[in-house]
């Protein structure tokens, strides 16, 4: 997989995919992670990405101009199958979307600032708009790293054992059932006899009870869906 990032911060973005997982990821060659500085594709002296909306009101908006140079330049050197647009009123993220693009060849990621961009860049270069929560940052670089941890610790190699993402909350619509470690007993905190019995059948049973228990407790929204 290879996923190119247009943001005015680079520097911002950075330190993620500088340690675990996805600098593994990087290294061991099962994904290609590329930054795009806007401000390279302006023609200012300035490097302007920005200018005042139409019709007035308060913030700034980003330019149509630069983001066309930089995803059309992008285009012209392989083929996308998403350019996505960081945006509290896209889709929210989940498990299922991660998943489905874990299984892209190649992305775009497009990091907005300011009020956001150019209706424009919506209308006719973004294929997928994700929102991380109902909330809003000062720019799409955190929301990005988030979505490209998701995705790249799916991808086949990444993980060390790969049915542990098969595992994960949410995976099944559940949220994960409780887990526990050395020591067996700790303070008279003691682990679930079932755990050692040996038998796998039940402890299947015992991790699908608690799992669908802290989903009814937790997240009932998603035992209604």
């Amino acid at each position: 997989m290879r996923i190119d990032i247009i943001t005015v911060l680079p520097e911002l973005l950075k330190s993620p995919f500088e340690a675990s997982i996805l600098k593994r990821a990087i290294e061991a060659g099962h994904v290609e992670v590329y930054f795009h500085n806007l401000r390279d594709y302006t023609t200012d002296n300035y490097k302007s990405v920005d200018d005042y909306q139409f019709g007035g009101g308060a913030g700034m908006v980003m330019m149509v101009e630069p983001i066309d140079k930089c995803i059309s330049g992008l285009k012209a050197e392989r083929d996308y199958d998403e350019v996505i647009y960081m945006t509290p009123d896209g889709e929210t993220l989940n498990q299922s979307i991660a998943n489905q693009l874990s299984l892209k060849g190649n992305i775009i990621i497009l990091c907005g600032h300011y009020k956001g961009v150019d209706q424009r860049v919506r209308d006719h270069f973004v294929t997928k708009e994700i929102s991380i929560g109902d909330y809003v940052l000062s720019g799409g670089e955190l929301g990005a790293a988030v979505l490209c941890d998701a995705v790249i610790r799916l991808i086949p190699g990444v993980l060390g054992n790969e049915t542990s993402a098969l595992t994960d909350s949410f995976q099944d619509d559940m949220l994960a059932p409780p887990i526990y470690t050395r020591p067996r007993d700790y303070k008279g905190w003691k682990v679930p006899d079932v755990l050692f019995s040996g038998n796998f059948p039940e402890i299947e049973k015992w991790r699908e009870e608690q799992a669908y228990q802290r989903t009814k407790e937790r997240r009932p929204d998603l035992l209604d869906d």
